[in-house]
């Protein structure tokens, strides 16, 4: 986990800033020194989870996004998908080695609902870990396929997101792109092709060309969309703190997501 980057965080949130921290392939959005939203291009991102969880419309999304968010942020789901967006893509990009960069900006139309303090968030993503041990660490989510065994000896039982990630295994798709394809988060999904790779039913990641670092700066806002401030600003909550028994059901839904 970068250092610098934690370091960045946490004199944000202190100093209460507002803007977007951008790095590697992605950025954090914060309001007052609370993440708001992150993206992250090895991640499916919010829309594709909303989309996918039948939350919104692609027409629902695109008057958010270009400021009639009020109708969006009144469905309760949609703070759980959040919240699962931003802890997915923070996974990814507190692990990146480039400097970050902050710049002010207005606040993101997702602060009403998502306020996540960047301690909480790095102490998430230390519990998850990266065992080494495991043949698919997270650097490689987007670089190699995920390739299933053709003949098993062995009958496993498996879950249902075992299942489906098994089944988006096509032996070209990555672990981003089986995300991506099933409207999952890709912590999810690594996590499925971890344990059906223990299980013999996933072979081992063979040689992998290094992903190339983005050549620009991601642009403003999250990367592969467009946002906007909304019209009339929303009321934002105090800042999202985590009690004992949220994140004992929101690790639930981190793993199962």
């Amino acid at each position: 986990m970068s250092g610098e980057l934690t370091e960045e965080l946490s004199r944000l949130e202190n100093e209460k800033r507002t803007g977007v921290l951008f790095l590697g392939d992605g950025a954090f959005q914060l309001t007052d020194g609370a993440i708001t939203s992150a993206d992250c291009l090895r991640t499916s991102g919010l829309a594709r989870l909303v989309l996918e969880a039948g939350v919104a419309t692609a027409e629902d999304w695109r008057r958010a996004e270009a400021g009639e968010a009020d109708r969006l942020l009144a469905r309760p789901r949609l703070e759980t998908l959040a919240l699962l967006s931003v802890f997915d893509a923070a996974y990814f990009l507190l692990a990146a080695e480039s400097v970050p960069e902050f710049r002010p900006a207005p606040p993101h139309w997702l602060a009403a609902i998502c306020r996540i303090a960047p301690h909480a968030l790095v102490q998430e993503c230390v519990r998850r870990g990266d065992p080494e041990a495991t043949p698919w660490p997270a650097r490689l989510v987007d670089r190699a396929p995920v390739v299933p065994v053709r003949r098993g000896r062995r009958r496993v039982v498996l879950t249902g997101g075992q299942a489906e990630v098994l089944a988006a295994a096509d032996a070209r798709r990555s672990v981003s792109g089986i995300g991506d394809h099933l409207g999952r988060t890709t912590y999810g999904c690594l996590v499925a092709v971890r344990e059906l790779t223990a299980a013999g039913l996933i072979e081992p990641p063979t040689a992998v060309v290094p992903a190339e670092p983005p050549a620009t700066p991601v642009a403003a806002g999250p990367p592969r969309r467009r946002r906007a401030r909304p019209s009339a600003p929303v009321p934002a909550p105090d800042r999202w703190k985590p009690d004992a028994d949220l994140l004992v059901r929101l690790r639930a839904a981190l793993e199962d997501a």
